[in-house]
């Protein structure tokens, strides 16, 4: 009965503020007035207001609240995964994925280092135009150039 209570109260204080807007002859927020005034004792005689006052209160459902919002954690952080291309770790290959393709170094559990690339030479002291222009004659050659 306080439910009901509360909520009648809210909606009549609030009726009462969208009969004056009317009175004004501000009509749209009158209308917006009472629409939102209806909201409580409506809610209240759906039933929804007893629900959320018992989920509330109720150290039951904050838990089940919490291993929801943990899934939901889980489920995001597995995306972020995937979409960063992380392997799931299994030694084997993946249902779709043919036995040989596999490297061998992976399926040892090392995995590959990256090739190293050697330091550009040094230019010489003296400055006399003998530097070592080879890399970039490859490339050149390389576009046709």
């Amino acid at each position: 009965m306080l439910i009901y209570a509360v909520c009648g109260t809210l909606t009549a204080g609030g009726l009462w503020f969208a009969y004056r807007s009317f009175r004004r002859r501000r009509y749209a927020t009158g209308l917006r007035t009472a629409s939102v005034a209806l909201l409580p004792m409506g809610l209240a005689m759906t039933g929804v207001v007893r629900f959320v006052l018992n989920m509330t209160f109720n150290p039951l459902a904050w838990a089940g609240v919490a291993l929801v919002g943990l899934a939901v954690v889980l489920f995001m952080v597995a995306r972020a995964l995937d979409a960063r291309g992380v392997p799931d770790g299994g030694s084997g290959p993946t249902p779709g994925q043919e036995p040989s393709a596999v490297p061998a170094a992976a399926a040892g559990g090392e995995l590959p280092s990256a090739p190293r690339r050697e330091a550009p030479a040094k230019k010489q002291a003296g400055g006399t135009g003998t530097e070592d222009f080879s890399d970039i004659e490859a490339i050149l050659k390389k576009h046709g150039i």
